[in-house]
């Protein structure tokens, strides 16, 4: 990559939201001194393997990373760290190619370039762990891999993985195992518990936890696989299941052993589950960040689509007003917000409950037939849930960091 192609794809295409100027004494000080740097973790599925290189004349810095292993084109690129993305640029056969930026805050952001396909829109906040799209070979890369950068405002800085600093020219281990908050009412007591989703390098697990402290541990899924809960087969307890972006299919297994699978979503939407008609049973929609849209799959494969939310925001569904449907919603998670909709009403309500990077679990904790507010910290692996004018804690899962 020339100077000149670089200097272009830098400034057509990476924001000031991702990288602010700062001022800073050089790449291996600031690396060190710098404030609330995210919980980076290698961008691949856990328990993965890659090489990490680089040289002297890498362009635009030593620091850069360009990842490779055997059969490397078209695998998975995962988010490092939580953030926004801020560009989702395509220039063609030059410089980066297909590559994509993402701020994390604090100045912070990483970029994945040299992308295969681009699985993200512009303004859609992902969590750890997501999917962002294909590794390949676009721009003015002659063989597969993905070219990686940490930055702190415009400076690169030595990569960290897992809290440790990058060995340059080494094979790293990937630690992007990180848990995901669950809810279900797993026992049919009418009461929801939490659990957590919990990605291995030789699959995943579903870990959930009962009111007395047990735990049953559900294999199912795979490891860059996103977790769906439900009730599908209107027994009263809830079940788990998956959804592949890759394929954008769920798989959906019953208490009973059986297992179902629907085929619906997009590559870059979010999946989700509810009770669309109050029969008992679940079925299962998509959030379309791009527009802000919910897609709700109902009996017979008839779509509805309900046009709520923003691109930034995480669809959530509850049944806030108790009366049998679930209902739509959002959480931003930079500023605990909350906006939910009735499905019967359509009215919105707007309320705070949280705090900023946590992560957001609704459900019915006192049994009474409506879900209420709930968010779980990946910081401390500690889910505090809302009833009535009092918040329980919970502690469970594993800390992210």
């Amino acid at each position: 990559m020339s100077d000149g192609s670089l200097r272009r794809a830098l400034t057509s295409s990476v924001t000031a939201a991702a990288l602010g100027t700062v001022a800073v004494g050089g790449p291996l000080s600031a690396a060190v001194a710098a404030p609330a740097d995210p919980d980076f973790e290698a961008p691949f599925g856990c328990g993965q393997r890659w090489r990490a290189d680089t040289r002297a004349e890498h362009s635009p810095s030593y620091y850069a990373i360009d990842f490779n292993r055997d059969r490397d084109y078209r695998a998975p690129a995962l988010m490092s760290a939580a953030g926004v993305v801020t560009d989702v640029v395509d220039l063609g056969g030059s410089s980066y190619g297909k590559y994509v930026v993402v701020a994390h805050g604090h100045h912070w952001s990483t970029l994945y370039a040299h992308l295969e396909a681009q699985w993200v829109v512009e303004g859609q906040w992902l969590d750890q762990g997501q999917l962002v799209g294909l590794v390949g070979s676009s721009g003015s890369s002659t063989s597969a891999h993905l070219h990686v950068e940490q930055r702190l405002g415009r400076v690169l800085q030595h990569a960290v993985f897992h809290d440790r600093r990058l060995v340059y020219n080494s094979t790293i281990r990937s630690h992007n195992c990180g848990d995901i908050p669950l809810a279900g009412d797993w026992n049919g007591d009418r009461r929801d518990d939490v659990g957590v989703f919990r990605p291995r390098a030789d699959g995943a697990v579903f870990l959930l936890r009962r009111r007395d402290g047990t735990v049953t541990r559900v294999p199912f899924g795979g490891t860059i696989d996103r977790p769906v809960t439900g009730d599908w087969n209107g027994d009263g307890r809830t079940d788990v299941g998956v959804w592949s972006r890759r394929r954008t299919l769920f798989t959906l297994h019953s208490s009973t052993g059986t297992t179902s699978r629907v085929a619906f979503g997009r590559v870059t939407s979010e999946p989700v589950t509810g009770d669309w008609n109050g029969d008992g049973r679940s079925d299962v929609g998509a959030f379309v960040a791009k527009t802000g849209t919910f897609v709700l799959r109902g009996d017979g494969g008839s779509v509805r689509r309900v046009r709520f939310g923003a691109r930034g925001a995480i669809p959530v569904t509850g049944d806030w007003d108790g009366d049998g449907r679930d209902d739509l919603g959002t959480f931003d998670t930079r500023t605990a917000r909350w906006r939910l909709r009735s499905s019967r009403t359509g009215a919105v309500t707007a309320t705070t409950v949280g705090r900023a990077g946590r992560l957001p679990v609704p459900g019915d904790w006192n049994g009474d037939g409506a879900d209420t507010l709930g968010t779980w910290s990946p910081a401390r692996a500690v889910f505090s849930l809302r009833q009535d004018t009092t918040t329980l804690r919970i502690p469970f899962g594993a800390r992210r960091r």
